[in-house]
């Protein structure tokens, strides 16, 4: 094999070489990580070398505790016969706590054995009281499978543990209600099954001892908002019925895991951070694919594509029989790299392997979900390209490798990626592939922003008000809300939403507290803004493919644009708004289509406003209205323009908070940007901005929105906008904000830096623009973005209470839906997108 030196990783290189010195494997050999990293790069002219940084994890020896005297013996025998001889020592400590009532937050690596620190006291307590039963909430039906068989090979016989989700049958539920004690859900069906039917529930949720509440890292966001409050009213139902559940929570990836379960679960936990599991050494290499001869939008040059660069690696890896799992940033992205992986192994003539090739994502029905988790688990696959839908999700053991096809949004879910390698104790390779976006650019080029930081604090708000609201209707229509339950909700800051919704008729007060005053139940979507999922269905034969997310249909699934599902591609006939169905028939075309669209903003409210010479940034509330007017198709492999179609969809409105920066004329006069140069200059800033912000706050680029204009009807000067693609916020535009030198400081480096003449998406160009990525002007974004640097250094920096400080009116006409008025036309838009969990 190759070695690295030979393949243009000299010793001398400092930005290439490991951080740590690499353990030495069996005899003396290398570890497979770096033999696997050999590999792919041999035959590599060092000219043409992707690998801009190599970083190595040491090896980590484990540290054990004896059991504890109170674990069920049959348990412990059980879990002998699975070769668990001694527990790890934060599992002992996790379970500790649990055991003696204290509610618990296990936050240690990935493939730490956190499952154990839950499954020790609940598992023992269910032994000891026959009438006690185990609430268990995942973020994704994978992981909930996969904890279920776990927990159903050391459950005693009475425990009968089960799942309760949208793919368990009808029939079966009335069964899992009346006689699982361990009941595996989601903080869905909580909400919006369980919770609302209390009454039907009340003989389990009498008996709850422990709710588990896994990954719970996941749960960030409004998403995380409104899961606190399902929280926060599961435990009001469970004391109103005599029951104060233990909650054990774990993660492998959350900054300040106390401060951060605390503020989901609302009530006190404690952490356990100290990680006793052992850790297999590991390669992480960071992979930019180089800039080819090729032009692309406005005359860019462009780079050699993220999704090929990881095809080839998954290929090659198989090829090495190394068992792999390809992160990609979209479902549409995950089918074409699993293909495209397919067709380098048959043009090699292993056409054997290629059939151990598949692709994972949302949308998938749940019959082919579950076979490919078996496949996965039992080794009948060797590579599977896949969305996040899996960075959550099973328990895979001897995992060779990973490859990362983009950044995925927040170092979290990178290491939580990263992690999914090296299950069995087996030294690992990771793969960082950049794409051609201003934040991957920055990474593949600044390491210590991905080996040299903490993972991102957890963003939630229970007090937003466009959660706080609907929680505390549905609060009401379960059980009359009375004083006492204010505290678990905000106190004052839920007395005076009350008062709100009383106001606007949505609840009543009576002496004996607050009742809901609908005729139903209160209709919160707890993910989104409401969009119910849109089936595809074959027109021929009336076959139902699989689903979209209904906030991304009118993008993904308009008339005329091309859906795959593993890897069969099929255009679609008919879109029906209405009935959310999207009719398509089969066809292999050689073009590929995107959605273009408008966004309109208007700016509600300022909350906040720091001025900084002719700069001034805000923060406050606006109004976004979003519409998808026409697709294009683009060839496959040059994404040449062939066509562009109009299309007549409604649009969206959102009411949400953002973070905007305003200059004067001095400022534009000091930037030397002409009237012509202003608006492309705005507009590369903007992008280049949009696409570093997840770099400092929980969330990728795809959570964020974005308009600028050299003249904003609203501001009366040249604007920039960013802003959170959620309703009512989810606290990222307020991140920026508080830390806009810092966030601008990198959004200037990566645009400066950045190899390019004119402007590419490694910088300015954005994935997502609404306007074709024109004008940009790359030379003006830094000369705009030198000016407003200039200023914040001049200016005194904000204490913490100042930074973190928020004050938010809630408009009241936003708790259930947004204004109709449409705002004034905005030029330049960035629009977010939602991501891809599968639910």
């Amino acid at each position: 094999m190759t070695s690295l030196r030979s393949v243009g990783l000299p010793a001398d290189a400092p930005d290439r070489t490991a951080d740590t010195a690499a353990p030495a494997g069996p005899a003396g050999g290398t570890l497979p990580g770096t033999d696997l990293l050999a590999s792919l790069l041999s035959g590599t002219d060092p000219e043409d070398d992707p690998v801009t940084h190599v970083h190595r994890l040491p090896v980590r020896p484990p540290r054990t505790a004896p059991w504890p005297a109170w674990v069920d013996p049959a348990l412990r025998q059980r879990l002998a016969d699975r070769g668990v001889v001694a527990p790890f020592s934060h599992q002992v400590a996790a379970a500790d706590l649990a055991r003696s009532g204290s509610n618990v937050v296990v936050a240690t690596g990935t493939a730490s054995g956190k499952s154990l620190a839950y499954q020790l006291p609940a598992l023992t307590t269910l032994t000891e009281d026959p009438r006690a039963c185990v609430l268990y909430l995942a973020p994704t039906k994978a992981l909930a499978r996969d904890q279920l068989a776990s927990v159903a090979a050391l459950a005693g016989p009475t425990v009968r543990p089960a799942a309760y989700d949208g793919d368990t049958p009808t029939e079966e539920r009335e069964w899992v209600r009346r006689h699982s004690r361990w009941i595996v859900t989601n903080p869905d069906m909580l909400h919006r099954g369980i919770l609302p039917a209390h009454q039907k529930w009340s003989s389990t949720l009498r008996r709850v001892a422990y709710v588990v509440v896994d990954e719970c890292h996941a749960y960030r966001g409004v998403f995380g908002s409104h899961v606190g409050h399902v929280l926060r009213r599961l435990r009001r139902i469970c004391r109103r019925y005599g029951a104060e559940p233990v909650f054990v929570l774990a993660s492998a990836t959350v900054a300040d895991p106390a401060a951060a379960a605390s503020r989901l679960v609302g009530a006190p936990v404690t952490a356990v951070t100290d990680d006793g599991s052992p850790r297999p050494g590991a390669t992480f290499a960071l992979w930019e694919p180089p800039l080819t001869e090729r032009t692309g939008e406005h005359g860019a040059p462009v780079r050699r594509s993220a999704a090929a660069d990881a095809a080839g690696l998954l290929a090659d890896l198989v090829e090495q029989n190394a068992r792999t799992l390809a992160f990609v940033r979209s479902r549409r992205g995950a089918e074409s790299v699993a293909e495209q992986a397919r067709a380098v192994l048959r043009s090699r003539g292993r056409s054997d392997l290629a059939a151990k090739v598949d692709s994972y994502r949302g949308g998938y029905l749940p019959e082919e979900r579950r076979e490919l988790e078996r496949a996965l688990s039992a080794g009948d696959l060797l590579g599977v390209a896949t969305t996040n839908a899996l960075e959550l999700g099973i328990d895979i053991a001897g995992l060779d490798a990973v490859v990362l096809a983009g950044y995925p949004g927040t170092l979290a879910s990178m290491w939580q990626q990263a992690g999914r390698a090296g299950r069995a104790q087996t030294e690992s390779l990771v793969v960082f592939v950049a794409r051609d976006d201003p934040l991957d650019h920055y990474l593949a080029h600044h390491p210590q922003a991905v080996f040299g930081r903490p993972v991102e604090a957890t963003v939630t708000d229970p007090a937003n008000p466009y959660v706080l609201g609907p929680q505390l209707c549905c609060a009401a229509a379960e059980l009359p809300l009375v004083p006492a339950d204010l505290p678990d909700f905000g106190g004052d800051v839920a007395a005076a939403q009350l008062e709100e919704l009383v106001a606007d008729g949505l609840v009543r007060a009576r002496p004996a507290g607050w009742y809901w005053a609908g005729r139903g139940r209160p209709d919160v979507d707890i993910r989104g803004s409401g969009q119910a999922p849109v089936s595809i269905v074959e027109g021929a034969t009336g076959r139902l493919l699989g689903t979209v997310d209904g906030d991304a249909s009118h993008a993904t699934v308009h008339t005329g644009a091309l859906y795959v599902h593993r890897g069969e591609t099929y255009v679609v006939d008919e879109f029906d708004v209405e009935d959310a169905c999207a009719m398509v028939h089969p066809e292999s075309p050689e073009w590929t289509t995107v959605a273009r669209d408008v966004v309109d903003l208007a700016i509600v409210s300022v909350d906040r406003t720091r001025p900084l010479g002719p700069v001034t940034a805000h923060t406050g509330v606006v109004d976004v209205t979003n519409q998808v007017v026409a697709y294009q198709r683009r060839r496959l492999g040059t994404g040449e323009v062939l066509a562009e179609f109009p299309l007549d969809l409604p649009p969206r409105q959102l009411r949400t908070r953002a973070v905007w920066l305003t200059l004067d004329d001095r400022a534009v006069t000091r930037a030397d940007v002409s009237d012509a140069a202003l608006p492309g200059s705005l507009h590369a800033a903007e992008h280049a901005s949009i696409g570093i912000l997840p770099l400092l706050a929980t969330c990728d680029r795809w959570d964020l929105g974005g308009v600028s204009t050299a003249l904003h009807p609203d501001t009366g000067a040249a604007t920039i906008v960013v802003y959170d693609g959620h309703p009512g916020g989810a606290g990222f535009a307020e991140r920026g904000y508080a830390v806009l030198r810092e966030w601008l400081q990198a959004t200037r480096a990566t645009v400066a830096s950045c190899e390019c003449e004119s402007g590419c998406p490694s910088c300015v160009q954005s994935p997502k623009c609404g306007n074709g990525n024109d004008p940009l002007d790359k030379a003006g974004a830094v000369r705009v973005l030198d000016v407003v640097l200039d200023e914040l250094a001049n200016a005194p920096e904000l204490t913490p209470e100042q930074a973190e400080a928020t004050r938010r009116p809630a408009p009241r006409s936003g708790l259930f839906g947004t204004s109709t008025t449409p705002p004034p036309e905005i030029p330049t838009t960035d629009r977010p997108d939602p991501d891809d969990l599968v639910f």
